[in-house]
């Protein structure tokens, strides 16, 4: 891409720059502090499943996280490599690094190199992008491969032809498929830019292949939803969150970069069959969100990070609203540098949120600091109940805390079962394994400890049963997110030897 830029020597090279820049400061933001020592429970996930053989991904898919099966199986090249947590999280540095350069490509071809750079730049800052480039999952590449179909749309509608465009927005869908939802807002930058009719057939076609491409992934994924079933629906907060997420938390960056996307929006539409830069980025911003939040009105499916390739929006209409100040003024003062210089304080206003963002207790949890809270606590051969049995993450990303000790209610290891944390034992068995302990640890969610707390599971509901009536508690270790309990058998009743005699 640009190689073909820089076929001209001049105007090529500027056009280079004004992309690798923001590419390199990019890759730069996500390795810093990229070690944060400790992953949390989704990363764990990919940490554990990709670790597998490829058979067993397959057997996993067919029962939970089909939606992630192609991202696993990338991961699972990455980690045969050098399995490690820097390892698990450079793909994502890489598809945010990608992101930001695509963002810049986007701008050249709509604004001009200046605003290209100023949009790329302005992506690498933003902190839910830096956030992002750190997570071992796949929305970093998503993102990255939906700004590529973008940029592919705008060529595509120039050339006619579109099996890169096609291509490119199916993988993105295959690594997650809420990244169909690019389809609607490309659907409608066509529809704004009033776009010819053998353009709507190509892109029609294009857009039916990956439409049958999706179907079978989507297929099982409807019957793995209860996978989602802790999202609840969105409402005017979530709004708020994303709209600071996108533009960037501080007042003093939110009010300024909405009134450069309002001076973008404000000319009228271009000319018949042009690509301007509102009629592009506008619906890439608004339509995934806007789409997703208003069916989860009713079936609860938003997460920001399910849109986050939508945040290329953002940073494109804000450096085209500033092409277009410049463009208001006589004798504008303001040069490429100027701006530079400007995104330059945005990003040190903003540096303690992605300071900040670099903690792992910044997480919901620290998987590390559970297992070596456990290694302290625990000695091998002590009897560990996981309640519930996914709280069974920790010991799987870091064995080592959990070492020697008995794991009493699994059954079949997860590699085994095809299952993401194994299959526990029946109710029936789990009872006779009880019965002849005199101590237990119980490794718990916190939700799992209230009296209001009742689980589907029979085998979960024997561990609170027996657990409660048979044991009682001895010591507590809490950290974020996981309590690690001891419990040690009640001593007989005093007169049960005297009433059996």
């Amino acid at each position: 891409m640009v190689s073909s830029w820089a076929r001209r020597s001049g105007v090529g090279r500027t056009e280079a720059v004004a992309v690798s820049v923001p590419v390199a400061v990019m890759f730069a933001i996500g390795l810093w502090g990229l070690d944060r020592g400790g992953m949390w429970r989704d990363e764990a996930v990919t940490f554990q499943v990709a670790r597998r053989s490829v058979p067993q991904i397959w057997q996993l898919l067919h029962s939970v996280d089909a939606v992630h099966g192609l991202y696993y199986l990338l991961m699972h090249v990455v980690l045969t490599a050098h399995p490690g947590e820097v390892a698990l999280r450079l793909p994502s540095v890489c598809g945010a690094a990608a992101t930001a350069g695509l963002v810049a490509a986007l701008g050249v071809r709509l604004c001009g190199p200046r605003a290209g750079l100023w949009a790329g730049l302005l992506y690498a800052v933003t902190p839910m992008a830096g956030h992002f480039a750190q997570e071992g999952r796949s929305y970093a590449l998503v993102a990255a491969g939906v700004a590529g179909a973008t940029l592919l749309l705008v060529q595509a509608v120039r050339t006619g032809s579109w099996w890169a465009y096609g291509g490119t927005v199916a993988v993105s869908c295959l690594l997650h498929e809420f990244a169909v939802l690019v389809l609607l807002a490309h659907a409608t930058t066509l529809a704004l830019s009033r776009v010819p009719r053998r353009v709507w057939r190509g892109w029609g076609l294009a857009a039916g292949a990956v439409v049958l491409v999706l179907l079978p992934l989507a297929l099982v994924s409807k019957e793995q939803s209860a996978q989602v079933a802790w999202l609840s629906a969105p409402g005017l907060d979530s709004v708020d969150r994303l709209l600071r997420a996108f533009a960037g938390p501080a007042r003093l960056v939110l009010l300024p970069y909405l009134l450069l996307v309002a001076l973008a929006l404000c000319p009228p539409l271009g000319r018949r069959g042009e690509l301007t830069p509102a009629a592009v980025a506008l619906p890439l911003l608004v339509i995934p969100p806007a789409v997703l939040m208003g069916v989860s009105r009713f079936w609860p499916l938003y997460d920001e990070r399910y849109v986050l390739y939508a945040l290329a929006g953002a940073p494109l209409l804000a450096a085209a609203g500033a092409e277009r100040l410049l463009g208001m003024v006589p004798r504008p003062a303001v040069n490429t540098l100027t701006g530079v210089l400007a995104i330059a304080l945005v990003f040190v206003w903003q540096l303690p949120v992605l300071r900040q963002d670099r903690a792992p207790d910044r997480r919901p949890d620290n998987l590390a600091a559970v297992s070596a809270t456990a290694g302290r606590e625990l000695r091998p051969g002590d009897p560990v109940l996981f309640l519930p049995s996914i709280v069974r993450r920790s010991a799987l990303a870091y064995p080592n805390g959990f070492r020697g000790v008995r794991d009493i209610a699994l059954r079949k290891p997860g590699p085994v079962s095809g299952t993401l944390y194994g299959q526990e034992t029946d109710p029936d068995e789990l009872r006779r394994r009880l019965d002849g302990l005199d101590r237990v640890w119980v490794v718990a969610e916190p939700f799992a400890l209230r009296p209001s707390w009742y689980p589907g599971s029979a085998t979960e509901r024997v561990k609170l049963t027996v657990v409660g009536e048979e044991f009682v508690p001895r010591e507590e270790v809490v950290r974020k997110g996981v309590t690690l309990r001891l419990y040690v058998r009640k001593p007989p009743h005093p007169f049960t030897d005297w009433a059996t005699e």
